[in-house]
């Protein structure tokens, strides 16, 4: 069976069991984003949750309604036919989710935006830990800074291609986000985006060198600005020697702020 919409069925029955007992789901506003055939579905109502679905292929939305006629009545599930990329998100306190792994980078960053007291995420295991990689080392990119900033990374575990159907081609990680203020000052948190995201796009070039490279989207002033103000240390750095204090401090100097300070 081919995966539509690179979604892959989880039919381990103990992963789906430890996936909710990661959360305290009961009584809680839940957000899923590909319930597939719902079989995660089930296990989070059974749980007690108030589950809201964001499904895209309608073949499976057709199957879903039938499926949770009953729980639909009653107000306990909402199932929303959209792109979880696009489709505005409801109010919600928790997401748990076996994400599509190619939309896994603009959901994650539209969760983190959104906001939510704890994510559940299930990942390909390689951008699972490219996610926790230290914000400093050789293994960061651009998708460690910008989750770490806003939230605390736990790998939870792992899973093999045979626990879903079809297999993927890789490895599995279930992942938990708890959302935190960023360490240091921000003062301009699209600002603060385009900085990381410059800087990684031109990771093997100095600070220097990668702030002027992204001149047109962070403006020459604003880059001359930041250049003028940092410390030589800093500009001959590579985008992954850099700690998250002296991305917000890069970030602010492009705004116009002298330094970040401490929350």
């Amino acid at each position: 069976m081919k995966a539509r919409h690179d979604q892959h069925f989880l039919r381990d029955r103990r992963a789906i069991e430890r996936i909710v007992a990661l959360s305290e789901v009961s009584g809680r506003s839940v957000l899923e984003i590909g319930p597939g055939e719902g079989v995660l579905t089930a296990a989070l109502l059974q749980a007690g949750a108030k589950v809201t679905a964001i499904e895209l292929d309608p073949s499976l939305v057709a199957g879903l309604e039938e499926r949770f006629a009953g729980e639909i009545g009653a107000g306990a599930f909402t199932l929303i036919h959209g792109d979880a990329v696009r489709v505005p998100y409801p109010a919600f306190d928790i997401v748990v989710a076996n994400l599509p792994y190619s939309a896994s980078s603009p959901i994650t960053f539209r969760l983190l935006e959104a906001g939510f007291e704890q994510a559940v995420l299930m990942y390909q295991r390689e951008f699972a830990e490219r996610m926790a990689a230290p914000v400093g080392t050789p293994e960061c990119g651009r998708l460690s800074v910008m989750v770490q900033t806003y939230a605390d990374v736990k790998l939870c575990f792992n899973l093999p291609p045979g626990a879903f159907s079809p297999p993927p081609q890789v490895a599995s990680t279930v992942v938990r986000l708890t959302p935190h203020e960023p360490p240091y000052y921000i003062a301009d948190r699209e600002v603060y985006a385009a900085v990381v995201r410059e800087l990684f796009s031109h990771r093997r070039k100095t600070a220097r060198n990668g702030l002027r490279g992204g001149r047109g989207a962070l403006g020459a002033e604003n880059v001359e600005r930041a250049i003028a103000g940092l410390p030589e240390e800093i500009l001959s750095m590579r985008p992954e020697e850099l700690s998250l204090m002296v991305f917000a401090m890069i970030a602010n100097l492009c705004t116009g702020e002298k330094k970040p300070s401490p929350q």
